[in-house]
């Protein structure tokens, strides 16, 4: 019998409850045994409802809303040398033994997507269910917030958020990209590390509608 072929979405959902699975075995867990609806799961990742975009996030921390807390999960020289701002430091291996509350919103990022699926999952299965990833991670944070880019030929919508775009870059030590119509390539290192102080001036952008893509 031949199977039907699964769609983008649904073989990146699938990935990512596998590697989450994986996850589970690598990180040793002394709690008590979760069942996971794995469908239920899928499901979520495919909706995406599991992410925050880089973007959402920069607005969060402009505003200063204390309703969530955000985990850098890279080892301690990575965020000493960079993290972004607000973020705590707390490894993958630390994770079952760190003192979160079973009430709060928990975001996670690492450098790209698959380590914070993984822990995404682990946390999962200690039963967390408020527990979100950064979509693209640190190297979407650069992308979306430290260096956006206006694209050649942009029309004025474009240009319209790329203005607020760039208000937000400046905000956290960023540096805009546009050079005469054209990309300028994206900087080698990041901003020194200094948390932005809000002068006021700074209107959030206005989240983009999420690219159909994993964690």
């Amino acid at each position: 019998m031949k199977l039907p072929a699964l769609t983008t979405n649904q073989k990146l959902a699938t990935v990512a409850v596998v590697l989450g699975a994986l996850a589970l075995f690598s990180v040793p867990h002394r709690g008590p045994v979760v069942t996971l609806d794995t469908r239920e799961l899928a499901l979520i990742v495919d909706k995406e409802v599991d992410h925050v975009t880089p973007s959402e996030l920069a607005a969060w921390i402009v505003q200063g809303r204390s309703d969530y807390r955000l985990i850098d999960l890279r080892a301690e020289s990575d965020y000493a040398a960079y993290h972004i701002p607000t973020a705590e430091n707390v490894t993958v291996a630390a994770l079952p033994e760190f003192p979160f509350l079973r009430t709060e919103k928990i975001v996670l990022y690492s450098d790209g997507g698959i380590h914070a699926a993984q822990a995404w999952m682990l946390m999962q299965a200690q039963g967390y269910r408020a527990v979100y990833t950064v979509l693209g991670g640190l190297e979407g944070w650069k992308d979306d917030v430290l260096y956006p880019a206006l694209p050649a030929q942009a029309s004025g919508v474009e240009r319209a958020r790329f203005e607020r775009a760039a208000a937000l870059s400046r905000f956290f030590g960023g540096e805009p990209r546009a050079e005469g119509g054209t990309v300028a390539p994206l900087p080698m290192g990041l901003p020194k590390l200094a948390a932005p102080v809000s002068s006021g001036a700074v209107s959030p952008v206005a989240p983009r509608k999420k690219k159909k893509e994993g964690c």
